[in-house]
């Protein structure tokens, strides 16, 4: 069975940091690329970053560069999201997902974690 749980959500101030995990059962984790997303209310869905199946390849959306670092250790099947510098506007649920293309596509979703950054 797929699961991909995420964890470490919360109310944090701004300027305040957190450390995102999301771990994945049930499926051969290192050979599939890492993203994480966030939606806001009334929001569409968005692309905050993600990495290659082995580590070596990130990307960031423009608004969470140089605040946000992605990572993976693949012994643990783990996934993680170190935010820093935290926005009101970073305030949104945050979804794990796991994609991989080529001859076997699939793509699994976490259920999310709430982050909110408020005062």
């Amino acid at each position: 069975q797929v699961q991909l749980v995420e964890s470490g959500g919360g109310l944090v101030q701004p300027g305040g940091s957190l450390r995102l995990s999301c771990a994945a059962s049930g499926f051969t984790f290192w050979t599939f690329a890492m993203n994480w997303y966030r939606q806001a209310p009334g929001k569409e869905r968005e692309l905050v970053a993600n990495i290659s199946s082995i580590g070596g390849v990130t990307n960031y959306a423009d608004s969470v560069k140089g605040r946000f670092t992605i990572s993976r250790d693949n012994a643990k099947n783990t996934v993680y999201l170190q935010m820093s510098s935290l926005e009101a506007e970073d305030t949104a649920v945050y979804y794990c997902n796991a994609i991989r293309r080529g001859l076997l596509p699939s793509d699994y979703w976490g259920q999310g974690t709430q982050v909110t950054v408020s005062s």
